[in-house]
């Protein structure tokens, strides 16, 4: 048994329970780490005579619980600020064959590079959605990277299977037979699917949207996912106009009806984006339980439009953050999402739209709309609550050891002594300087224990030009 004792934290916020908005927040604050748990937490006044293995000194630091990334496409970062001004299906259209010509070798690489970045910006959480499995692809391959990393993995099996051939988007180059997305999805769960506290890699199943996939496999994939305790089920909806123009074309129905006549609606699905949700349907989410994933920097470079979060969580949706695809962002900053989603939900105009003398004027926001705070929730306890855990998300005792630290004393934080955790969201992005996921350190003193970042690069910057070839 090992032991970490983290003492004279300068801010402690916790995201604990009972405790207002965001659980205890604290000065002078410790936490004590016994294997890979949380063991005590609180003031400093509380603990005497500690004796650790380790003791780490984060006076002049901001702790608070790790991020958790709810939706992303780790390969994406290969194609990286392509196709910038072009609506959504024109952008998947165009990449669509470039990522028919990765490989297992190349999905290792943009998973490495995705994950670090993730970590580095406070994540210590993360799903990725990977829907296109082109040559000698295999999910295996980032469940293996995470584990070398240290990363908490929620590895979202997706899926296409409906090619521009039978009226689906992708080319047909793209896509996969049914029967062997299901096999595979099975085998995944059966090898690497752990329901224990504290689980390092869990499975999710998710064929990718209405329109690259049937009805069938959507089917199909509730029915296998909920033969296996704790396996959830993730997709994209209502992500652009057209994608609701699409369903009722195809399906006669809007992208939530048709979700519901799949079976795709309960307490264990959460869909990326849910942008374009009437009243009624935020309704339907709330009283199904079925939750959100709101991507802001996403909705924003691809021009698709803003979710209503703000109503969603009034209305008792579980909402969490995703810094979404390394080429539909084009960044993975957990730190910048929460800013974005905070600052987004203030101006969104069509619930703030004022006239003005003479005509229509521009749209009003509302200062208040989210909270800094809120927005941190939504990265940290929502995340978790999607995912399906409660050993995540915040420092109480029994929790999982996972938190990130930001040193106070830097350009960027000076003058927030007011109040250091909003300061993380409204002066940042920032990258954190300590970062422990299951008890282990992965960030010491803003560097990687377990990866040569130099030699990451290169390997990216390689594989890039053999892709590009």
């Amino acid at each position: 048994m090992s032991t970490t004792f983290l003492k004279y934290i300068s801010y402690l916020a916790t995201f604990d329970d009972g405790y207002g908005e965001v659980g205890r927040e604290m000065t002078d604050g410790g936490v004590l780490i016994r294997d890979n748990v949380i063991a005590a937490v609180g003031p400093m006044s509380g603990f005497v005579d500690v004796v650790a293995d380790r003791v780490l000194d984060l006076s002049d630091h901001v702790v608070m619980p790790g991020m958790i990334n709810t939706h992303h496409h780790f390969y994406q970062n290969l194609t990286r600020v392509m196709v910038q001004d072009d609506e959504l299906f024109v952008w998947l259209k165009t990449l669509y064959p470039i990522w028919a010509k990765l490989d297992d070798r190349a999905m290792e690489t943009a998973s490495r590079m995705a994950m670090a970045e993730l970590i580095m910006s406070g994540c210590t959480t993360s799903s990725d959605h990977q829907y296109i499995m082109p040559n000698d692809c295999t999910l295996d391959t980032p469940i293996r990277v995470a584990q070398e990393m240290g990363l908490r993995f929620h590895a979202a099996r997706g899926a296409m299977s409906r090619g521009e051939s039978k009226g689906g988007l992708p080319p047909d180059s793209c896509v996969e037979e049914e029967e062997a997305i299901l096999r595979d999805a099975e085998r995944l769960i059966h090898r690497y699917h752990d329901m224990s506290d504290h689980a390092m890699t869990r499975i999710v199943l998710a064929p990718c949207s209405a329109f690259s996939v049937t009805q069938g496999l959507m089917k199909d994939a509730a029915r296998l996912a909920r033969m296996h305790p704790g396996v959830r089920l993730h997709s994209h909806i209502a992500e652009v106009l057209s994608e609701e123009e699409y369903c009722i074309a195809t399906y006669g129905m809007r992208s939530v009806a048709y979700a519901e006549s799949c079976e795709w609606l309960g307490p264990d699905v959460w869909f990326a984006h849910a942008i374009f949700l009437n009243d009624a349907e935020i309704k339907t989410f709330a009283e199904t339980g079925t939750g959100a994933t709101f991507c802001p920097s996403a909705h924003m470079r691809c021009g698709l439009g803003i979710m209503r979060a703000r109503e969603m969580l009034d209305a008792g949706v579980t909402v969490g953050l995703g810094v979404d695809g390394s080429a539909s962002n084009d960044t993975s900053n957990m730190f910048m999402e929460a800013r974005m989603a905070q600052y987004l939900q203030r101006v969104a105009p069509d619930r703030y739209l004022s006239e003005v003398p003479g005509g229509r004027g521009g749209f009003g926001g509302t200062p208040g709309a989210l909270s800094a705070r809120e927005a941190l929730w939504m990265a940290t306890r929502a995340g978790a609550k999607l995912l399906g855990r409660d050993d995540i998300g915040q420092l109480a005792p029994g929790k999982s050891a996972d938190l990130i630290a930001i040193k106070r004393t830097r350009l960027g934080l000076a003058g927030t002594q007011r109040d250091p955790l909003a300061a993380l969201v409204m002066c940042g992005p920032f990258e954190v300087d300590h970062s422990f996921i299951n008890g282990v350190q992965i960030i010491d003193q803003g560097a990687f224990t377990r990866l040569d970042v130099a030699a990451a690069l290169a390997d990216h910057a390689a594989t890039m030009d053999r892709i590009y070839a």
